[in-house]
């Protein structure tokens, strides 16, 4: 007489064994991965990345970069290393404080985060990244690899200052800092009412007493109309309500210029400029494809920053504003000694701002 119930018990190990003989390769090599081959600088590296990535096959990036340019950088990646990203975007300040609060619920979500330096500095020292010893760190500029290879710099935002090209005279633009002290400028200068960074570096580079001095006369004798923004603060020249912005990021303006408006801008050197990072989580679920991404990110994705009217960090891509003498943002001074600088901005900045 048959026995159904030991031939479905057969089947079934039938069944298993089949299965497991295909997937058994594949979870032998994603429990072979070593995490240290990310801080590897062996030849092979590489290969292992890629290999160890497309069997973990995703990642999650929490990112702060324009919604416009997330698919232009994404894509490529997915493309050539078949790996998903799926991304969640907000400001700077909130990509950092979604990290932080996930990592210490142990809600491990996040593989990459890219964000500004200062956020990716607060994320190491709450000690969430994983050190990286990607090969392609000597190819990007001067500082955008600290010393612990916890993040490092993808791109840099130019402060530039935009002007209204009905309003402003090519032949009247300031060269110099100190040529917006000069009564032409008075009621007619923009700024960002978040942009403490440009504040604190332009006066680190003037010296500290001078460069205070420099803002408080700026204050008094032409003042400056304080917006939230640097979008509306751009739209706002091109508009020709603020004949000129002193903050606004170089792409903004020549964004706009490109679509027919009235609107242009220049570079008091050295320029300020800020870096964006990248890092990966130390409690990534996806770590082969995390630095694969990271890697992919300040090499191959370089030229999309260019395009994009980025300063790419890896200075191996030509770009139109390596022409500039530029000054860096400085993390550890933004985090260190941010009381001291909020209170001075506030005091010689926004106190007499108009709006």
């Amino acid at each position: 007489m048959l026995n159904f119930s030991r031939l479905a018990g057969m089947q079934r190990r039938t069944v298993w064994m089949a299965t497991l003989s295909v997937v058994w390769p594949f979870l032998a090599q994603a429990q072979a991965f070593d995490p240290a081959v990310l801080r590897s600088t062996a030849p092979d590296r590489t290969a292992k990345l890629m290999a160890a990535a497309r069997l973990e096959g995703a990642l999650t990036l929490y990112t702060s970069i324009a919604e416009r340019d997330l698919k232009p950088l994404i894509e490529p990646f997915e493309k050539k290393y078949g790996v998903k990203v799926s991304t969640w975007r907000a400001s700077g300040d909130s990509v950092m404080n979604r990290t932080l609060n996930e990592t210490r619920a142990k809600r491990y979500t996040v593989d990459v985060v890219h964000a500004g330096a200062v956020e990716l500095e607060v994320l190491h020292r709450e000690k969430m990244l994983q050190a990286v010893a990607s090969p392609f760190f000597g190819e990007l500029m001067e500082g955008s690899v600290p010393a612990h290879k916890e993040w490092a710099s993808t791109l840099y935002s130019v402060w530039a200052q935009a002007y209204n090209t009905a309003t402003v005279k090519k032949s009247e633009l300031p060269k110099t800092y100190a040529d917006l002290l000069d009564p032409r400028w008075k009621g007619r200068l923009g700024y960002e009412v978040e942009n403490i960074d440009w504040f604190v570096t332009v006066v680190q580079h003037m010296g500290e007493a001078k460069g205070l001095q420099f803002f408080r006369d700026l204050a008094a004798t032409n003042g400056v109309s304080v917006r939230k923004g640097h979008t509306n603060l751009t739209n706002l020249v091109a508009a020709g309500e603020v004949p000129m912005a002193l903050t606004v990021y170089n792409y903004m303006p020549e964004q706009l210029k490109k679509k027919g408006a009235p609107i242009d801008w220049t570079v008091i050197q050295p320029a300020v400029a800020r870096a964006n990072a990248v890092g990966v989580m130390r409690t990534s679920q996806h770590p082969a494809a995390a630095a694969l991404f990271m890697d992919y990110l300040i090499s191959e994705a370089q030229p999309i920053y260019a395009q994009l009217d980025y300063l790419p960090s890896n200075t191996k891509v030509p770009s139109d504003i390596r022409k500039y003498k530029l000054m860096l943002v400085d993390p550890e001074e933004s985090l260190d000694r941010r009381d001291k600088w909020r209170k001075l901005y506030e005091e010689i900045i926004l106190k007499g701002a108009r709006t």
